[in-house]
């Protein structure tokens, strides 16, 4: 029977069991977003159980970046950093994930120096947003490939791209965010293809490395992107290269203050993807109890299990499910 202690292997990559823990910002960069002993130890301490460690969203362009102390993937200084990194989370058995990631309109204008960037500028309310053209967008892509290559070059066995909690790529998907009149607006095709570009221009850069993708599957308004979009959304995604699709809120957020202490609140969100998509997906939602975890491998409503605040408390967390380490 298939369980949380069960192993998942996916292309050449096998993980050791169900349990991933998901990407949760730390601020222990520097300024400039790089490695610091700090965060090597943090992610020693929390790769000794789960199968994925999903290091936390890293920034493509210094446009994107959302806080001072930001990790970053910018620029190929950040490599040995990183690899080091990405070694000592493999040394734990652990397979090394990173998510790469633009914050768009959610940019903080006095850490980035300028005036935010998304799909369009009539957004954030009183905030000044500026709209992207094509050509910059174009541009952002590049800024997603050459962190992918770096990602690779750091030797992660796997990459993640952020397409969730009110991020760029989530700014494009959603129509509450993306108000666009041209070929990347206007309908759902078209609100989804600079996501969807980005994916393929990262899956060839990254080769046979697993990629994944997290999906923001709810805006948590009728207006917003809904759960038949997220599942149209998946199958773009499998045909466009991606591995393993990671579920997420969207505009609403990683922790909706209204769903705070409801364990599991956006699994019903990844059970509709998965009967959409013929790849593994990820549940995830304020999970607590390891028997509740477990329970979702085995009843075959998600593939892998994500689980961010309990690990971040206690790195031993579902130690008695998964079998003592040595």
């Amino acid at each position: 029977m298939t369980e949380l202690a069960s192993s998942l292997k996916v292309k050449n990559v096998t993980l050791r069991n169900r349990l991933v823990m998901p990407p949760m910002a730390t601020n222990k960069a520097t300024p400039e977003g790089e490695v610091t002993r700090d965060l090597i130890e943090h992610y020693a301490e929390r790769a000794i159980y789960p199968g994925m460690l999903i290091v936390e969203h890293s920034y493509v362009d210094p446009g994107g970046k959302l806080s001072v102390r930001q990790l970053g993937i910018h620029k190929d200084e950040n490599v040995p950093g990183l690899k080091e990194l990405s070694e000592t989370i493999y040394e734990k058995g652990c397979v090394p994930c990173i998510q790469i990631t633009h914050a768009g309109g959610a940019s903080d204008p006095e850490v980035i120096g300028r005036t935010p960037v998304s799909a369009s500028s009539n957004w954030y309310g009183d905030k000044d947003v500026k709209s992207l053209t094509v050509q910059e967008m174009q541009g952002i892509k590049e800024r997603f490939t050459d962190a992918a290559r770096r990602a690779k070059d750091a030797g992660f066995l796997a990459l993640e791209v952020h397409g969730a909690h009110g991020f760029l790529l989530n700014q494009f998907a959603s129509p509450l965010t993306n108000r666009r009149e041209d070929g990347y607006g206007g309908t759902r095709d078209h609100m989804l293809r600079f996501p969807l570009e980005v994916v393929r221009a990262v899956r060839e850069v990254i080769g046979d490395m697993v990629l994944m993708y997290r999906m923001g599957a709810w805006d948590g308004s009728d207006d917003g992107f809904k759960p038949d979009d997220a599942m149209y959304f998946g199958k773009r995604l499998e045909g466009a290269g991606v591995d393993i699709i990671d579920i997420s809120g969207g505009l609403l957020g990683s922790r909706p203050e209204k769903f705070l202490g409801e364990q599991g609140y956006y699994i019903p969100h990844a059970e509709e993807v998965k009967k959409a998509v013929n790849v593994p997906v990820i549940g995830v939602g304020g999970i607590v109890e390891p028997s509740y975890a477990d329970a979702l491998v085995r009843e075959g409503r998600v593939d892998l299990v994500a689980v961010g605040r309990e690990l971040l408390k206690d790195p031993n967390w579902g130690r008695d499910i998964l079998g003592k380490k040595a």
